[in-house]
């Protein structure tokens, strides 16, 4: 709905400055609600004009600024228009405001903010995202929480702007640790234990061969043949292998539905390994792959020619590495799924390994890898059970539902729930989730459990809270008649506030699909939170007139759309209740 303003406001500037209004829309931004800025309204900055030639570098801008002022006209949408520091303010109608942005937002939810113009410029189409990506017959590793929110994150965001999103999970399901593994099983496997608990008895077995290995030779020997045997598509083997990854993606599933996660495909480097082979042929052709003093086969990167930037593709002996399987990965996936972009989703220590990436299938003549984007993030320190030092998701996710189970037990609102632990589980991962958007991705951050599941304070429960209030006022009222509503009704500061911040919303998912940041709408979500908690606190509906109730109403069932939509964006399962009394 903010369209509608910025559009009447560009129509102005149109007639002002002689230029199309769609020169104008883009530039301007609603302005971020505060005590100082009580009025809503939209804002230009000088600068924009100047870049834009719009006004003149070489003439005075605060003059231009002022002259420009004066000829915008009040009208039924804007009031007025000031000159500030640098910027004009353009203060419009709040009867119009209240009464479109929450017309809207009641007729159409699910819309609001997605389909706004300034989205439209958007690449669209279908996006691949590659995220989570854990190792096969291992438990699966805290260090994977981040890159599996992370990615669900930008799907959710992808999916919502209109592309079609395919998901996908690369498993790494291949190497010669698989030798090693295959070996030990064959001499320290149990089938009983493996149905009895897979991966704990995979990782026994992993850790104890892993031991021996060290002392005995003979097993690096078989561990080698195993693998040999394969590649070779040798029955046996590749029976025990499937078997693994079978029983691994099983066990991956039952947490990533805890997350509220899923994907379109499981892939893997066993998929692509067979066509590595055609990738080193293509490059050998095109004369891009050359052999190193040591037997290495390497693509040369660097800008002269001269190897001073290269990566490897072939060892001396022949076998592939994880980046040739890479290549293989990405075209196969573009032949087989047609995506419009790609984008990775790992930890920043693969900056390097991307880059040279997206270089060697540029240098192969593919220029759809310009549409090849990494998403890095930094590393998390300090997550720890009660246990002690974590490394199981498992364990941070039965932790996180154990502590906000507690939380709720001393708040005595767990005995009221239908089922607290689900409950929990749900706060207790929309905690984990907030605490890791809420700065930049590629920051490190220190985990604290105290901050994360504090009620008070910009965290997930805090979300989960408002929500929940939200709901329980809608439910307690819902046999009242709130169809018709008079926006004259909204006109006081904390109704104000909550609306202005509302027209921001297409700008927060504008920025978040550009940087593909989740911070901004976390930040949007909070102070929404904020605004709407002191909202409902001062604006009482129960013993209200019929039309101020009605008209509040309105405006708490519209944030509690925009609150849950934008939570279900960033991978969060809203709550309806949090205790009996909601």
């Amino acid at each position: 709905m903010a369209c509608f303003f910025r559009r009447s406001v560009a129509a102005q500037l149109s007639r002002i400055c002689g230029a199309h209004e769609d020169v104008f829309v883009p530039l301007l931004s609603a302005i971020p609600p505060s005590k100082k800025q009580l009025s809503p309204g939209l804002r230009l900055t000088v600068n924009s004009l100047v870049k834009n030639g719009t006004f003149s570098r070489d003439a005075d801008l605060q003059t231009q600024t002022e002259r420009l002022v004066k000829q915008v006209k009040e009208d039924g949408v804007v009031q007025e228009a000031v000159a500030g520091h640098g910027v004009i303010n353009f203060r419009i109608n709040t009867l119009l405001l209240a009464e479109k942005l929450l017309e809207q937002l009641h007729t159409d939810p699910q819309s609001f903010g997605v389909k706004s113009e300034i989205l439209q410029n958007l690449k669209k189409g279908r996006t691949l995202v590659e995220f989570s990506s854990p190792n096969i017959a291992k438990k699966f590793h805290a260090g994977h929480l981040r890159s599996t929110i992370i990615g669900n994150f930008i799907a959710n965001l992808k999916q919502a702007l209109g592309n079609d999103v395919i998901r996908v999970n690369y498993l790494g399901d291949w190497g010669m640790q698989f030798g090693l593994l295959g070996a030990g099983f064959q001499r320290l496997g149990s089938q009983e234990k493996l149905q009895e608990n897979a991966l704990q008895h995979l990782y026994e077995v992993y850790v104890q061969v892993n031991r021996e290995a060290e002392h005995d030779g003979s097993i690096q020997l078989a561990a080698a043949e195993f693998f040999r045997r394969l590649e070779q598509h040798d029955e046996q083997a590749l029976s025990l292998w499937k078997q693994f990854r079978e029983i691994t993606v099983e066990e991956y599933k039952k947490i990533y539905e805890r997350l509220g996660v899923y994907f379109d495909q499981y892939s893997g480097e066993s998929f692509h390994q067979s066509k590595t082979r055609e990738v080193l042929k293509d490059l050998q052709s095109q004369g891009l792959l050359k052999t190193t003093e040591k037997g290495t086969g390497v693509v040369d990167l660097s800008a002269e020619g001269d190897l001073s930037s290269y990566a490897t593709l072939v060892r001396s002996d022949g076998t592939s590495l994880y980046i040739t399987r890479d290549v293989a990965a990405a075209l196969d996936r573009k032949e087989r799924f047609s995506f419009d972009e790609m984008i990775y989703v790992t930890d920043k220590s693969q900056s390097v390994h991307f880059q040279q990436l997206f270089q060697i299938l540029q240098a192969m003549g593919h220029h759809w890898a310009d549409g090849c984007v990494h998403v890095p993030f930094g590393l998390v320190v300090g997550m720890s059970s009660r246990l002690g030092e974590v490394v199981l998701l498992e364990d941070i996710l039965n932790e996180a539902r154990y502590r906000m189970l507690q939380n709720m037990r001393e708040a005595k609102t767990s005995k009221e729930l239908a089922d607290p632990e689900l409950t929990a589980e749900q706060i207790g991962v929309s905690a984990l989730i907030i605490q890791d958007f809420k700065g930049p991705l590629i920051s490190d951050y220190k985990f604290d459990w105290q901050k994360v599941l504090q009620a008070q304070g910009d965290t997930g429960v805090f979300l989960q809270y408002t929500h929940a209030r939200l709901r329980s006022l809608l439910r307690m009222h819902s046999s009242e008649s709130h169809t018709h509503f008079n926006p004259a009704q909204l006109q006081d500061n904390r109704s104000l506030s909550i609306l202005q911040h509302l027209l921001r919303y297409d700008e927060v998912l504008l920025q978040s699909s550009l940087d593909l940041q989740p911070r901004h709408l976390v930040n949007f979500l909070i102070t929404l939170s904020h605004l709407a908690s002191s909202a409902h606190r001062e604006l009482q509906v129960k013993g209200s007139s019929a039309e101020v109730a009605q008209a509040r109403l309105r405006l708490f069932s519209c944030t509690c759309s925009v609150l849950s939509n934008g939570m279900k964006t960033l991978g969060i399962s809203p709550v309806e209740k949090m205790s009996k009394r909601d």
